[in-house]
């Protein structure tokens, strides 16, 4: 009977708005009590209150992807104390106060708008005598030093009082105790915000905040707290927002927060905390902003957030975590931001829309290779270190050299070299295929065994090549020093060398795989699975990594930069002495040069590997797009110059590859002279076979003619 009432009223007076606005309201309000927001798959979020999921890389990306908003919302972290301040003072018309003033008493220096009084730096000493209607007071960058226990007896509907600045302190006999005196606030009831910034606090009692019944907000910015009392906001139960940044306090008791049911911000950050009890955020269950960056926090325990459900932004920069794992974070399933001091814990925390650092320098949320520029140069070095060591390798087989086992040397750092391009190959392969979605996969692909097999291929490519490389440098040293010497290694001696030095390197790469507990995941610390420079290396790791680089690696650059400067001095003495060992002495020189090149192209690659890893031991931030450039392209730029240096430049090759090209222009040269022959045969008269008889001595000549090229 009601709804064909309604429907005839609605009808009859044809107030057709109103009855599709009640129909909307009607459909809107069932439509919203049975819908639920769909859950998405890792690395994906809910476009509001539809069933629709996107990539975390559409979220504020400029482009209404869900079509209702939804992933152009909260672009920035406003959660929290910022965003509910916004609600409240962000619109004008809840700032427009007037002008009139309602207090009777106030010191004529400060400014009064209604019942609020602000006493912004005025050089006040002392808590002015106000009129007992005030309801704020500001008495920010003043000279005040003590607060007098009954200082605040009559200001009963007071509810913001602002010391920031102010330097309160109480002294007594000849101490300064650097306190505020318990029960000072104790006839606030009205107290609604209590901001004591940038004081000389040391320590607070719980009575010091007795009778804050309605107390809201408490801010104690860059005071010289020590400690936290336990059950500190027991008479404080409304308290909404805690700031206690920049301070000293290196423990928090176990029961501290647990009365404030309705916190929605804690703020404890930059302080010394050094342990947080197991239970101390269980209570809090109606938080959603948590900041506990930059403090000296050894670990967290994996079920410290389990109770925070409705936490949306969850600070931790600058804290190593060596026990992170997604099972921390599965549990915050409104969580949209959280900060980390590297990368890499991203990967833990795969349903979050925002995490901060975007990019360790080398992967990026949505791509394994952020930098486009990378991503083009990883295909390049890899075509042409592949390409060029393959190309060596072919031609050394096919041009018999007079000394071979130097020959066979340089075959098999072309096989070491190569073995770079391939890691190479298969970076970019990899970047293919998590392209746009590499956070939904990067903890299983850091995790995985590929990594850890591409991780093994570079670290032995890159160690063998060195080892190689200062084994040939050495057998240069002995020829040029100790031209009369028989240290010589001959064939097999030269096979056993090559065979021991393969073995070094492997070891070298395959020790990190035989105990995961004492070197952890060690290829596996950023996208590209090698182990150049992490942060977060316990130190058994990172001692074996620096052990590499600054140990075998420094020592066999030094050994060729020496075995250089001695061959240089060798040769320059050999040549002012005599005069009948001039040509060999420059070939020697030309020689000598030729592998100058090769080490000054070494130390362009392995120097600021060396600076790295100096830095890394002291501790040193290096920016991540530095480390990633040298992984991508200085250290395999290595393995592309290789091949040009040993074979492609030197006057051997130069040599057979000018008779190969002479042989075929001669071939060519005798396939057209036979044909214009045969033709001249046909048509000609007998006068031409005397140019023909001539033609065929001068082309038997130079078959029968063989060169020697020395």
């Amino acid at each position: 009977t009601w709804s064909v009432l309604l429907f005839k009223n609605l009808f009859s007076s044809m107030n057709y708005f109103a009855f599709f606005h009640l129909v909307n309201s009607v459909f809107r309000m069932l439509f919203s009590s049975v819908i639920f927001f769909p859950s998405c798959q890792k690395g994906f979020f809910p476009c509001g209150n539809l069933t629709k999921c996107l990539p975390r890389a559409f979220h504020c990306d400029g482009v209404n992807d869900c079509g209702n908003g939804a992933d152009e919302e909260n672009c920035g972290d406003n959660s929290g104390w910022a965003s509910i301040f916004d609600t409240i003072h962000g619109n004008p018309n809840n700032m427009d106060l007037s002008q009139e003033c309602y207090l009777q008493q106030y010191p004529q220096c400060c400014a009064c708008k209604e019942t609020e009084l602000e006493c912004i730096n005025v050089n006040l000493k002392s808590v002015p005598l106000v009129s007992s209607n005030v309801t704020l007071l500001s008495l920010k960058k003043n000279k005040i030093h003590i607060l007098p226990d009954e200082v605040f007896t009559q200001y009963t509907e007071v509810k913001k009082i602002r010391l920031k600045c102010c330097s309160v302190c109480r002294y007594l006999s000849h101490n300064c105790i650097t306190s505020l005196r318990p029960g000072v606030f104790k006839d606030l009831h009205e107290l609604s915000w209590l901001i004591l910034d940038d004081n000389p606090i040391t320590r607070i009692s719980q009575q010091l905040f007795t009778g804050l019944n309605s107390l809201f907000f408490l801010s104690m910015i860059n005071n010289h707290l020590e400690a936290l009392p336990k059950e500190m906001c027991k008479h404080m139960p409304h308290l909404n927002w805690v700031f206690l940044p920049r301070n000293q306090i290196d423990f928090v008791p176990d029961k501290t927060f647990s009365s404030l049911k309705n916190l929605g911000e804690l703020d404890l950050s930059n302080n010394m905390i050094m342990d947080l009890p197991h239970h101390i955020f269980k209570d809090l269950k109606h938080l959603q902003k948590l900041n506990l960056s930059y403090n000296p926090l050894p670990y967290l325990d994996e079920d410290h957030f389990k109770s925070l459900k409705y936490l949306q932004s969850l600070d931790l920069e600058k804290i190593e975590i060596p026990n992170i794992n997604t099972r921390m974070f599965q549990h915050m399933r409104n969580l949209s931001y959280i900060y980390f001091k590297n990368f890499r814990y991203c990967s833990y925390a795969p349903h979050v829309r925002i995490c901060i650092p975007l990019t360790d320098g080398i992967s990026s949320f949505e791509d394994l290779l952020a930098n486009n520029i990378l991503r083009i140069f990883v295909w390049v070095i890899a075509f042409i270190t592949c390409f060029g060591n393959l190309f060596v390798i072919c031609m050394r087989t096919f041009i018999r050299a007079e000394n071979k086992t130097h020959a066979m040397s340089i075959k098999i750092l072309c096989c070491a070299d190569c073995l770079m391009g391939v890691y190479l190959f298969f970076v970019g392969f990899f970047d293919i295929k998590y392209r746009g979605q590499y956070q939904k996969y990067a903890l299983l692909w850091m995790e995985s065994l590929q990594c850890r097999l591409m991780g093994f291929l570079a670290m032995l490519s890159t160690e063998v090549s060195v080892l190689l490389l200062t084994y040939l440098t050495l057998e240069k040293y002995v020829v040029i020093v100790f031209p009369f010497s028989n240290i010589r290694p001959g064939k097999h001696q030269t096979l056993i060398i090559l065979v021991c030095i393969w073995i070094a390197g492997f070891l070298i790469a395959i020790i990190p795989f035989w105990s995961e507990e004492f070197f952890g995941n060690f290829y596996g610390k950023n996208g590209v699975c090698f182990p150049l420079y992490d942060q977060t290396e316990d130190f058994r790791s990172k001692g074996y990594s620096l052990g590499i680089f600054l140990g075998v690696n420094l020592l066999a650059f030094l050994i060729i930069v020496f075995s250089y400067i001695s061959m240089f001095c060798s040769i320059q003495k050999t040549a002012l002495q005599t005069s009948d060992m001039r040509i060999p002495i420059r070939r020697d020189v030309a020689l000598a040069n030729r592998f100058f090149f090769i080490v000054f192209s070494d130390a362009i690659c392995w120097i600021p590997v060396f600076v790295i890893k100096t830095l890394s031991l002291f501790q040193v931030e290096i920016p991540d797009t530095i480390t990633s450039w040298i992984v991508i392209f200085f250290l395999p730029i290595n393995s592309a110059l290789n091949p040009i240096l040993y074979t492609l430049t030197t006057s051997f090759f130069k040599d057979k590859l000018k008779q190969l090209l002479h042989k075929h222009r001669r071939r060519s040269i005798f396939k057209s002279e036979k044909k214009s022959l045969s033709t001249s045969i046909v048509w000609t008269d007998d006068s031409s076979s005397l140019k023909l008889g001539m033609l065929n001595k001068i082309i038997l000549g130079d078959s029968v003619t063989k060169p020697t090229y020395l």
